[in-house]
This record gives structure tokens, C-alpha cells and sequence, in this order.
């Protein structure tokens, strides 16, 4: 429920369906109506009336989806918006499939593939970041990058083919040097965009962070501070938090997923255990661990033992450990600092009274390098884009090695072709029925 709802109709029929079911004060039919123009009128199912509503026409081709459409705003309760619609399926409308509105943008020419799966992606955007990503990604800056890519091949792709059909007279129209220098150009852009995918994931999904530690080291105070609410609770009693607590924020419109763990420890409390063994699981998943440990208690060889048990988990680098020394207002930090000299980035905070916080959200901004979204550069946020890029590598990179040792000319347009394809994979050129079925489904009914 709603102050408004939209009711959307796309097709051939829409505006024939939506004539026997609107009146306007004008007595005319919405067909006679311009493209693009709003209109006030009425809702009827025969002589009973339904709702005063107003009427958006998209005359196709000049519509969201290519068709004619009409998008009727009616009023937000839940039984007007079902009245309006069990009677557009009377009048011969059908129920949309998920996405099936984007689906036919993609079908009719409206958009590519990857400019449909960024609508996607900015409806679930949760972030500015990602909002950005996904809206540069639906106004064709991911497609034309592609599509300058493809043609380039193309039109070398061409000259192989023609050297095909002249096989027995032994010619050579696509020069064996230029096609190296082309293939090693559009490498070196295909590694850029793939390199770019770590920061786009974390864009879209958020980067998970893991806070951890021995029992009692503020781990789940921390977690209160940098939400700034009272997210997990917080007890002297070691061993309180027993299962992971996971929440999110947006820093700089950036999305962290955090995950508060179990205290790291032996012990004999079957629960407790397996609380700890998430926590490991955890630290192996994310992209930085906040390793926490008490002010008053910690010493150098505590913490380096603490680090070499860690790192000794496989699937578990160095890297990415960041030690945070908590509770650093109840100790001598002048003192501390000289004693865990040489432990490399240390950060010293007080989590009960936010004391330097702020250090700790500047080393996690630092992580993501920002510097291709603030430049408006392409940024691959989609697995199924990655995927493809990776192997129309391989393709480009059988290419070089065919010219290097004078592989005949059908086998590098073997390669060639299938580098092609995988980058039209990208932007639905090349496409099936799986394939579409299993983007679209994941839509939302209505878009």
C-alpha cells in the first residue's frame, strides 16, 4: 500500500485494452491521444466506477520497452490496485513474467544485455558507489567499451575470413604484425576491465570485514561504535557473543558488511565451539580482518602468536590482518607503542568512549581503490561479465601464440571467433534461451 500505484501495460494491445476500461472528460480515445502526454479520467468496470486516475502513454517505438505502453496511476490501497488489474486481465492482458518489461527493452533494441542487467543493479543498489556503477553501466559506458572491442576484431576478423576463401592461392590480406599489435592492445584492456572486477564486486555487494579476537576484547563494542547503535550486546561475561552478528553501514558511499564473531579460545562449551569455528570460516571469507586485542594485557609476543595461530589457518594471509588495540584509554600508549614496535600498522582505539574510530573507517576506505570510479572509468560488476572476459583471453591469447608460431590461418580464426563470441556474450549479441531465462528471472515482477 501506497499514496500511488503504477499499473504498467506493454504490447500491441495496450491501448486497446486500457480505451475499454478508461473515460476521459474528453470522450476521446487514448489512441487519439499524443505520445508522451498525461491524462486525467476514470477507472470503470461498466457503470461501476473504480478509481479517478491519470494515464502516461508511450506510443512504441518510443517507450521504455518499445511497444506501446500505458502506465496508469491509480490510488495506493491494495484493493484498488487489484480491481485495476483483475479487470486489464478481463479485458485481455496477462500478468508479467519477472523482468519481462526490461526483457522486452533488450528484445526490441532498447538496450544490450549488460545495460538490462544494470537496471537490475540499480534498483538493489544500496550505495552511492554503486549507484553510480550501475548507472553509468545502463547509459552504455560498460556496452560502447565492448563494442569498440568487438568491431576492432571485426574488421581484422574479416581479412582472415577473405584469406580463407583464397586458400589455394596462398595470400595474405590481414598483416600478421598488425593483427599481434591489435590483439596485444585489446588485451591490455581486457586485463584492465578484469582487474577492475575485485573493486566492483566490492561495490555491489559491500565488503565484508571481520572482527575478531580473544573473548572479552570489545570486539562486539566495536561493532556498536562504527554502527553507532547498540547492534550486539555487550557483557563482561566471556564467551557472550556465540554466533556471528552481521550488519552493514555505508562509509563515503561505500558499503561495509560487517561481522562480529565468537571469541577466539579452547574451550569445552560445544556451542561456544562452534561458534568459533564460523569465526574462522569468516576471517576466510572477507577482505579484512579487524584483530582486536586488549590494551591492558597485550604484549608483542602475545599478539605475534595470536597472528602466526591465524595465519596458520589455511586460506586465512597475513595481508589482510589489521591489529587494533582496544582500550587503549586504560593503558600507558606512549608506553604500548614502544613495546609492540615493529608489529607494522597498529591502530589504538578506545570502542566504549569512540576513541579513534575514524582511524579505523579511513584504513577501510583505503582498502578500495576509488580512483577508477572517481575518473568515471569502466568498472565489471557482474560475475557473468568477468567470466566472459576471462575467456575471451584465453581465445586472444591462443591468438598470440598462434602467430607467433605460424599457426595456419584456419586455426587463428578458430580463436578469433571464439574471442568474438565471448564478448558478444556481454552485450546479448550472442545469446540463449538459458541464458535469458536465468538473468530475467532474478528481476523483479513489473520491471
Amino acid at each position: 500500500m501506497g499514496a500511488i500505484a503504477v499499473i504498467r501495460l506493454s504490447g500491441n494491445d495496450a491501448f486497446t485494452i486500457c480505451e475499454e476500461m478508461f473515460n476521459s472528460p474528453k470522450g476521446k480515445k487514448l489512441s487519439e491521444f499524443k505520445s508522451h502526454t498525461l491524462h486525467y479520467g476514470e477507472i470503470k468496470d461498466g457503470n461501476k466506477l473504480i478509481d479517478d486516475v491519470v494515464v502516461a502513454l508511450f506510443k512504441g517505438p518510443n517507450s521504455f520497452t518499445g511497444e506501446d505502453t500505458i502506465e496508469i496511476s491509480c490510488h495506493g490501497s491494495t484493493y484498488i490496485q487489484q480491481e485495476v488489474l483483475q479487470l486489464a486481465l478481463k479485458k485481455g492482458a496477462r500478468l508479467a513474467e519477472p523482468g519481462e518489461f526490461t526483457f522486452r527493452a533488450f528484445f526490441n533494441g532498447k538496450m544490450d544485455l549488460s545495460q538490462a542487467e544494470a537496471v537490475a543493479d540499480l534498483i538493489a543498489s544500496q550505495s552511492a558507489s554503486a549507484h553510480k556503477v550501475a548507472l553509468q553501466q545502463m547509459r552504455s559506458g560498460f556496452s560502447n567499451e565492448i563494442a569498440a572491442l568487438r568491431q576492432r576484431m571485426i574488421d581484422f576478423a574479416s581479412l582472415i575470413e577473405l584469406e580463407l576463401d583464397f586458400a589455394e592461392e596462398d595470400v595474405e590480406f590481414a598483416n600478421r604484425g598488425e593483427l599481434d599489435k591489435l590483439v596485444e592492445d585489446i588485451t591490455k584492456v581486457i586485463k584492465g576491465l578484469m582487474d577492475s572486477f575485485a573493486l566492483g564486486n566490492a561495490i555491489k555487494n559491500g565488503i565484508p570485514i571481520t572482527i575478531a579476537g580473544e573473548p572479552n576484547v570489545g570486539k562486539s563494542t566495536l561493532l556498536n561504535a562504527l554502527l553507532q547503535e547498540d547492534r550486539a550486546i555487550v557483557s563482561d561475561i566471556a564467551g557472550t557473543t556465540r554466533d556471528t552478528i552481521e550488519d552493514e553501514i555505508v562509509i563515503e558511499g561505500l558499503l561495509f558488511r560487517f561481522i562480529d564473531t565468537a571469541g577466539i579460545r579452547e574451550t569445552a562449551d560445544t556451542i561456544e565451539a562452534l561458534g568459533i569455528g564460523r569465526t574462522f570460516d569468516k576471517i576466510k571469507s572477507s577482505d579484512l580482518v579487524l584483530y582486536l586485542f586488549d590494551a591492558t594485557k597485550a604484549t608483542k609476543a602475545l599478539i605475534d602468536s595470536e597472528i602466526e595461530r591465524l595465519v596458520n589457518e589455511p586460506g586465512i594471509a597475513k595481508e589482510k590482518i589489521l591489529i587494533v588495540i582496544n582500550k587503549a584509554d586504560l593503558a600507558d600508549e606512549a608506553q604500548l607503542k614502544t613495546e609492540l614496535q615493529g608489529l607494522g600498522d597498529v591502530i589504538y582505539i578506545s570502542a566504549k568512549n569512540y576513541g579513534n574510530i575514524e582511524a579505523v573507517k579511513k584504513h577501510m576506505l583505503s582498502l578500495v581503490n576509488t580512483g577508477k570510479l572517481q575518473s568515471g572509468d569502466t568498472i565489471v560488476t557482474n560475475a557473468r561479465h568477468y567470466t566472459a572476459l576471462e575467456k575471451a583471453m584465453e581465445s586472444l591469447m591462443s591468438v598470440r601464440n598462434g602467430l607467433t608460431s605460424k599457426t595456419p590461418t584456419d586455426l587463428l580464426a578458430i580463436d578469433i571467433r571464439k574471442a568474438l563470441h565471448h564478448l558478444g556474450e556481454i552485450t546479448g549479441e550472442i545469446t540463449t534461451d538459458d541464458l535469458l531465462g536465468n538473468i530475467f528471472s532474478k528481476f523483479c515482477i513489473g520491471k
